[in-house]
């Protein structure tokens, strides 16, 4: 059995809204050893080092690759400006990446990260959960077996909590937005509204961001794509509609609606789980159609893995649901087996970069007055910062 060399880069000096596991991603897998990590931060607590089981600290990331020679490097940033030249450092040095979505906030950067990928040769998996998840694979599946009848639509919401519209969008909209393309390949098109203040947004409209991701605009946000088999996906996303306390999250999520029923699952930041439902009726959900839970059962094993959930679930700052660990410890299973096999990792740069483009188009499509716009985007500049318009057919 191969020996698996893994880095970390963190940088807690940053403020930031939580992590997402992906420091603890490779714990317990077999063959792995959690070599070191790399923290500018003079401050960081030393029960970084206990949760992540690195065994070196280094302050500077490319003394730690350099050094320690990984054979592949965890990028944790949330700051997606952060990532093109970690990834650029990391590829140059021949190692392999699990990144933290979005893959970036330009889309011109998405493009370089897809050239240095191809011409270096590494696998890049990117951290978009869903993909990985036991639920939404469980969803996927019942639907690619005709459980809902043929599929027409999938509507999707952000969390409409005080970063709703185009915040939303870009912080937690890219995991629904690949669930999009999961299910159902890539879009073909978009048409798009925004509003700010009850009116049509304006180029000149900028939203203060919590985070630093980047251009957003808009309080509210309607998006409506149309893949190439006919089905509609729709993201929705308002500011201020829900509040949260770290609990159980409702609104968050996808339901794909089709001719013979509803299949439904919430993303979930605390205890417990959400269960997936569906609707077994060919009526409107208005109808008051009844919903039941949809059985979920997990099937995939990591042969000589060491569960780790009790351990992980003692980090602090990090979702402790199963759906969040389990996606970690198959999304990281799957990046060291796309290795081995000379493959794409299930989640990977190019649905990554569709994801961002799709953000995008929603913005160009909401500047041309809600008009449909076809992809690839041939501008590839941010459209709150470009002077150039997509065409529309």
């Amino acid at each position: 059995m191969k020996h698996w060399k893994i880095g970390i880069i963190k940088d807690t000096s940053k403020p930031d809204l939580g992590l997402h596991g992906l420091h603890t991603a490779f714990l317990g897998l077999p063959g792995v050893e959690i070599a070191a990590l790399a923290d500018s931060n003079p401050r960081m607590s030393d029960d970084i080092m206990k949760f992540t089981q690195a065994e070196r600290r280094y302050y500077d990331p490319v003394e730690m690759i350099e050094r320690e020679r990984p054979d592949i490097v965890i990028i944790t940033s949330r700051r997606p400006f952060d990532h093109l030249p970690q990834i650029r450092m990391a590829a140059e040095r021949g190692c392999h990446i699990y990144c933290e979505k979005p893959v970036s906030a330009s889309l011109e950067e998405a493009d370089e990260i897809v050239r240095i990928v191809e011409e270096s040769g590494v696998k890049l998996c990117m951290a978009h959960p869903g993909r990985y998840g036991t639920p939404y694979r469980a969803m996927k599946e019942a639907v690619e077996r005709g459980e809902i009848g043929t599929p027409l639509r999938v509507s999707t919401y952000g969390k409409c909590d005080h970063r709703g519209g185009g915040e939303d969008l870009m912080t937690l909209g890219t995991h629904l937005l690949d669930l999009m393309i999961f299910f159902f390949g890539d879009p073909v098109s978009v048409r798009a509204e925004l509003y700010t203040g009850g009116a049509p947004t304006l180029k000149s409209e900028r939203t203060k961001t919590v985070e630093e991701i980047g251009p957003c605009a808009g309080e509210e946000l309607s998006a409506e794509f149309r893949f190439a088999n006919g089905v509609r996906g729709t993201f929705e996303s308002r500011r201020g509609l829900f509040r949260y306390d770290g609990g159980t999250q409702t609104n968050m999520g996808l339901s794909v609606i089709g001719t013979k029923g509803i299949l439904s699952e919430r993303f979930t930041d605390g205890l417990p789980d959400d269960p997936v439902r569906i609707c077994r009726a060919p009526y409107p959900a208005e109808y008051g159609v009844p919903f039941e839970l949809f059985p979920v059962q997990e099937t995939r094993t990591v042969p000589g893995a060491v569960p780790m959930d009790d351990f992980v679930r003692t980090v602090p700052g990090i979702p402790h649901t199963q759906f969040f660990i389990g996606a970690n410890h198959f999304a990281a299973w799957d990046l060291i087996r796309a290795i081995e096999e000379d493959r794409l990792p299930v989640s990977n740069v190019y649905n990554a970069r569709k994801t961002l483009e799709m953000i995008y188009g929603i913005y160009a499509s909401h500047l041309k007055a809600g008009a449909r716009v076809e992809f690839p985007l041939r501008n590839r500049k941010h459209p709150l910062e470009s002077g150039e318009e997509e065409s529309s057919k």
